[in-house]
């Protein structure tokens, strides 16, 4: 059964359409939840050196902030079919905001870990995103869309590594000020109790910071609950009392119908190789940079990290149009050659990401890394945004399940490239370097995604349609 009024075109400054509602909201939910999932990882020298975190447990926690991810998107995608994208977004953002806010009372590197492996769960996000803009858009833009709200949300991890430094330098400032007021002042049951726990200001500064960014998220989910509408027609649970939609009990096979498709698992690995690249690079960029690069050498520490944070931002700032780019020619190549048109765009977007990749990790002068950087980055967004555009015609009736496959195979590609960066034999550039052939060597499972006859006739109707659908609505507009 087929959601019907899906939004044929994009219309930015549409925010009374439950379709367009739903858009800017589920692109900002992913934004803030991709800004707390990496707000620690431009403060890591910080934290490095109260804990004397070494470059294993580093690569621990690299590998941490992604592993559960991939579990919790596969649930997410089989929830999402199963009570909407409503519940489910407000009730992962509500309990996601907790290991966020949880992460500043770390002690020691046991205690750290636990909670970077439990923020990641908020990684989940990424799959709600594309599902329900999957079930508020027509074929004919549905890559856009995908692309669009995914790339915005990423864009967070791009501003989290330039605004998390800044932020911790205004909470350094603040609590140095508190700290000197309440010893100068000493206020009676106020100073004896609250200067104790300032102590060292600037590693309790990343503490506060992400406080601020989990309550940011838990704002988020309520929000969320109350702006938006699973579907263009309503909630799914009152769609499927006015037997528009399939009872829950029609969902129970999706999952494992999805499982049984090569295809999905062809994407799995795609996806892993770009949008797996991607969040490896938020999580060592700064890092990498601070640590290779002489240019840092002779800079203050804070300045040094605000710096580093400022460079290693350019990559997911890309996201700002390099994802939609990716997302709007998959649709453009579908309109031309049908689904094997989107699946070609695909192949060439993650061949140059890889090619990219390894001419990146063998830069060593400053000014040739950031350009190389960037375009890098662009591929990288492209090939996401390329994926996604396949993904809603794998299987209409177990969207959830193939967008949570493939959104986990991102994170079981980050987890899989966090064990070159923590051994102490290989080291970052060669790191990059392997990962850039593995890429390049993957863009050839993107020929393994066929679609029979039936599904590329299927899909140029429906394209067709809302194509004719949405020039109707714009003549309509005009007289």
């Amino acid at each position: 059964m087929e959601l019907r009024n899906k939004a044929t075109r994009i219309n930015l400054l549409d925010l009374k359409s439950p379709q367009m509602r739903a858009f800017h909201m589920t692109w900002f939910a992913f934004f803030l939840c991709f800004f707390a999932w990496f707000g620690i990882a431009p403060l890591m020298k910080v934290v490095r050196e109260e804990m004397a975190l070494t470059k294993e447990q580093i690569g621990w926690c690299i590998i941490g902030s992604v592993s559960i991810t991939v579990i919790a998107r596969l649930f997410i995608g089989w929830l999402c079919d199963r009570i909407g994208p409503r519940y489910a977004y407000t009730g992962l953002l509500l309990l996601g905001s907790i290991p966020v806010m949880g992460i500043g009372f770390a002690q020691n590197f046991e205690t750290f870990l636990l909670f970077r492996v439990l923020i990641g769960v908020i990684g989940a996000s990424f799959v709600i995103t594309q599902y329900h803009t999957s079930v508020m858009f027509a074929p004919n833009c549905v890559g856009t869309a995908n692309a669009t709200t995914a790339g915005w949300g990423n864009l967070g991890g791009g501003v989290t590594q330039m605004v998390m430094p800044l932020v911790l330098a205004g909470m350094l400032a603040s609590l140095t000020w508190l700290s000197g007021f309440l010893a100068e002042y000493e206020i009676p049951f106020v100073s004896s109790r609250l200067l104790p726990y300032l102590g060292d200001v600037e590693f309790l500064g990343w503490r506060v910071s992400m406080f601020v960014a989990g309550l940011s998220c838990a704002a988020m989910g309520i929000a969320y609950f109350f702006f938006t509408q699973d579907a263009p027609e309503g909630n799914f649970r009152e769609l499927r009392d006015a037997g528009k939609m399939p009872p829950k009990q029609q969902v129970k096979g999706s999952f494992l119908a999805a499982c049984k498709d090569a295809r999905v698992w062809a994407l799995f690995v795609i996806y892993g190789a770009c949008f797996g690249i991607e969040l490896t690079i938020n999580n060592v960029a700064a890092l990498y940079f601070l640590d290779y690069f002489d240019y840092f050498a002779s800079m203050d520490p804070v300045e040094a990290v605000a710096t580093a944070g400022m460079i290693a931002g350019l990559f997911g700032l890309m996201n700002l149009f390099a994802r939609t780019m990716g997302g709007m020619m998959g649709d453009r190549f579908g309109e031309k050659w049908g689904l094997k048109g989107r699946v070609r765009w695909l192949f060439i977007a993650l061949f140059c990401e890889g090619l990219a990749l390894m001419v990146f990790s063998q830069m060593n002068v400053l000014a040739l890394a950031i350009p190389t950087l960037i375009i890098f980055s662009l591929f990288t967004q492209m090939s996401e945004g390329a994926t996604f555009s396949v993904v809603p015609f794998i299987n209409r009736k177990a969207l959830g399940s193939v967008a949570g496959i493939v959104g986990a195979g991102g994170n079981a590609g980050a987890v899989a490239a966090g064990f070159l960066f923590k051994t102490s034999a290989v080291s970052w550039p060669t790191a990059l370097l392997i990962l850039g052939a593995l890429v390049t060597c993957s863009a050839f499972l993107a020929f393994t995604v066929r679609f029979s006859l039936d599904a590329e006739a299927e899909a140029r109707i429906h394209t067709e349609e809302a194509s004719a659908r949405r020039r109707g609505e714009l003549l309509g507009a005009a007289t």
